[in-house]
């Protein structure tokens, strides 16, 4: 149970700047882009949240989605 609650810590981004850090943005993209719905976070309370895991699948989804558009 340790292992999972240590796997679920290191996964978790806590708060805009970590995921802007993460990402490459600003604070202020990552507020916009998570009012739009544009970003898969998640809040509690106040506080965004987001899986790292989830950011570079969704990232990724995004890059093919780009490639398909661009090979039509």
């Amino acid at each position: 149970m340790l292992a999972d609650n240590d796997n679920l810590a290191s996964d978790v981004l806590k708060g805009a700047d970590e995921i802007a850090r993460f990402m490459g943005l600003t604070r202020r993209a990552i507020y916009h882009a998570a009012a739009q719905n544009a970003l898969p976070v998640f809040r509690m309370g106040e506080t965004i949240l987001a899986r790292k895991t989830t950011l570079l699948a969704w990232i990724a989804g995004q890059e093919q989605t780009a490639s398909r558009r661009a090979a039509a």
